[in-house]
């Protein structure tokens, strides 16, 4: 599958366009180097965002949970989300009153999030999760995986953005 990324500055409604990222490589070296996936639903005109861990391929974002709970209550209502990482994150002090600024490397991005049901499609989902976290390979229990919940966002689109650095 290949990455599902479009990044046309028509449609950036940045304010500061030199913090844009637009090389391709780039965004998903940014998306990568992230420790937390902040996925954000909708239901009833009602927002949710949640940090979660994640893995990353081919334009597909991977995240576990369990199968109740408010991420599966609002994913079953509205599968459209929105996603945030961001990395490389520190604070610029300054002597003035609203002065400081930050550096950091982000994304934003929109997707279309699916309960992946499918065992050994789960497994290769769980395997992605992981590799973003350590370099071992790891076996999952039957019972495990009975009560976990695999969830996969297809990405429609995201933008980087970078400040300082």
């Amino acid at each position: 599958m290949s990455l599902l990324v479009t990044v046309n500055k028509n449609l950036v409604t940045m304010r500061k366009r030199e913090k844009l990222v637009s090389d391709v490589g780039e965004i998903e070296r940014i998306l990568t180097g992230a420790k937390v996936l902040r996925v954000a639903f909708s239901k009833d005109d009602r927002p949710y965002i949640v940090p979660v861990n994640f893995g990353y391929e081919s334009g597909r974002l991977f995240f576990h949970t369990g199968y109740r709970g408010k991420k599966m209550e609002f994913l079953m209502a509205n599968p459209e989300v929105c996603f945030e990482v961001d990395s490389k994150v520190e604070v610029v002090p300054s002597d003035e009153a609203c002065g400081f600024s930050c550096r950091y490397m982000s994304i934003v991005g929109y997707g279309t999030a699916r309960l992946v049901e499918d065992v050994e499609e789960k497994i290769r989902s769980l395997d992605i999760i992981m590799a973003h976290y350590s370099d071992k390979k790891f076996e999952y229990k039957p019972e495990v995986l009975k009560i976990t919940a695999v969830v996969e966002i297809t990405i429609s689109y995201m933008t980087g953005r970078r400040s300082g650095y």
